[in-house]
């Protein structure tokens, strides 16, 4: 038997990413974003939701720019602490200790811990209600190379990425499969 419960988001579990962002005067912050994703593939663009209340908010609509960090097992605190507090109120990057990174086509820094750095530029937003959907188109990636295998594949599953599910972080679990097995020859 099921339960019937009011509409929600109850889709889960999402990628957890830190997004790092910068005004036009150099100020940097972190924001932690569960509501990320891939939304276009030619050109490659992603989403991010923001409530308009945030800090790097204002920082996004002035410079329509962003870098999306992925997180790691390793970087599950510095996650959670800069989902919690405010760049009005500190510098997040010296708090946890996270290097500021220069990206390649964009202002805002990248996070040099992390493994994935996806660079971003607003192409269109959306005021949906409690938040606003930035569209960016993605216009440089960089990886850390200590993640590449000796056939110089990237192997992200190193990196023991996160997940976020109803407010709780996870870890990935083991690989089930890869894309199209179910109907591959054997």
């Amino acid at each position: 038997m099921k339960q019937s419960w009011k509409p929600g988001n109850m889709l889960y579990p999402l990628p957890v990413v830190m997004v790092s962002v910068a005004d036009q005067e150099g100020n940097a912050n972190i924001i932690t974003v569960a509501w990320a994703g891939t939304i276009n593939s030619d050109p490659p663009m992603v989403s991010i939701s923001v409530r308009p209340e945030r800090h790097s908010y204002h920082m996004i609509e002035e410079s329509g720019e962003f870098v999306i960090n992925l997180t790691t097992e390793e970087l599950v605190f510095a996650t959670d602490y800069c989902g919690v507090k405010s760049g009005r109120d500190e510098d997040k990057f010296a708090a946890m200790k996270l290097t500021k990174g220069e990206a390649l086509k964009v202002k805002a820094p990248i996070i040099a811990e992390s493994p994935v750095n996806i660079e971003c530029k607003v192409v269109n937003k959306m005021e949906l209600g409690s938040h606003t959907v930035f569209m960016a188109e993605v216009v440089a990636v960089q990886v850390d190379d200590k993640y590449m295998d000796e056939t110089g594949r990237f192997r992200l599953d190193l990196s023991n990425p996160l997940v976020y599910s109803h407010g709780e972080y996870y870890s990935m679990g083991d690989k089930l499969g890869t894309f199209g097995y179910s109907v591959r020859k054997k």
